[in-house]
């Protein structure tokens, strides 16, 4: 029975103040950033510099958008450098190069980017020609892309940062109890699949990714390497809880619904900017630091309610794993080598939980474990 490490528990407390502190400061220094270009005037002098280039309102929105962005990228990335890089090194929680790390940072420029252009540019259509219903139409577009986007990643986007391979014979035993596990859980699956998570972290984990013809059951190398079969099994059984308790759909239907209220929102405070900032319209791309700063405010307020949300729906999928394995010590192991390798804190403040936590803590999960009776 693996047992905690006191000593990793220290270093765990201390980097989950850390990067509380890190995410508190790029939270302010954002939020500075957007009031500042308006406050200064910024958005509408550079507006109206773009306007003097070109009339064509898609090209004033990426031009508009890449400038705003790429000056706050520049400033803000020794903060992720330290944040990405030097910190998880500090902790002994990266085996990632430099080199490795630009090289991740320029893919996910190169995906991200585009696709963040796209919904930018399809949420200022909307603002442009669907007058004052402009957030109902974005909320069903980010509806729908979100759906497509569940369904596309696994095969289109994480190849490009990991490499996928089947479990091969070394694992067959793990790979068929997996099958089966699904199987027991009405879950169809592509298969088994390992990915190279050693050449960025020490850190170890296993997901079930994908929707329809996509799902799949991916585990990171070093949950191989380091976790027993049984260990292993209860981890992915709690993946398989998602599926069974259908944590998808509902978390794609609250996400929705939380989207939509927050797009709103946004139409009524945008009338207040525009009136106050004296902007043009819905549709003036110069309001783009203030539509930011309220999905932001948006953001920190429903926070802990979304996660609050995600915790329920987390703690049902231990009850699942729990239940369909009747393996507790092997959960329990599991879970305790969690916070051992990934410097994951058991026992957390409860106000950093309310406020951060997507998950049950580790020590609570460890002692339902410990206590489990079946139902």
């Amino acid at each position: 029975m693996t047992v905690l490490d006191p000593e990793r528990q220290k270093q765990a407390k201390e980097y989950a103040r850390i990067r509380r502190r890190l995410w508190l400061v790029d939270t302010i220094f954002s939020a500075i950033y957007a009031i500042a270009w308006l406050s200064f005037g910024w958005t509408i002098g550079l507006r109206n510099w773009l306007s003097t280039f070109t009339n064509n309102q898609w090209l004033l929105v990426a031009l508009f958008v890449a400038i705003f962005g790429g000056i706050y990228s520049v400033i803000n990335l020794p903060l992720g450098y330290y944040s990405g890089f030097v910190l998880p090194h500090r902790f002994d929680q990266s085996n990632q190069t430099f080199k490795d790390w630009v090289i991740d940072q320029i893919k996910g420029l190169a995906i991200g980017a585009p696709l963040g252009l796209l919904l930018l540019e399809l949420l200022y259509l909307a603002l442009r020609v669907t007058g004052s219903l402009w957030w109902l139409w974005a909320a069903i577009g980010m509806l729908i892309f979100s759906v497509l986007l569940s369904n596309l990643a696994p095969i289109l986007i994480m190849p490009l940062f990991n490499k996928y391979v089947p479990l091969g014979d070394e694992h067959k035993e793990l790979a068929d109890r997996l099958l089966s596990l699904a199987k027991r859980a009405n879950t169809k699956v592509k298969g088994v699949f390992k990915f190279d998570m050693s050449k960025r972290t020490k850190a170890a984990n296993a997901a079930l990714t994908g929707i329809g013809n996509t799902r799949r059951i991916v585990l990171g190398d070093t949950l191989i390497n380091e976790f027993s079969t049984d260990e292993i099994e209860t981890v992915l059984a709690h993946e398989l809880g998602h599926h069974v308790h259908r944590d998808i759909p509902v978390l794609i239907t609250f996400g929705a619904l939380s989207t939509t209220l927050s797009l709103f929102l946004a139409s009524l405070a945008l009338n207040w900017a525009i009136s106050y900032f004296g902007f043009t319209g819905p549709a003036d791309v110069a309001a783009f630091p203030a539509l930011g700063l309220i999905f932001g405010a948006y953001g920190l307020i429903t926070m802990p309610i979304d996660n609050a949300i995600s915790r329920w729906r987390e703690s049902m999928a231990d009850d699942y794993a729990l239940q369909s394995t009747g393996k507790k010590e092997a959960f329990a192991s599991a879970f305790t080598r969690l916070a051992n390798q990934n410097l994951g804190e058991v026992d957390p403040e409860k106000w950093v939980v309310f406020m951060f936590y997507s998950h049950p803590p580790l020590g609570e999960r460890i002692a339902k474990a410990n206590h489990w009776k079946g139902i």
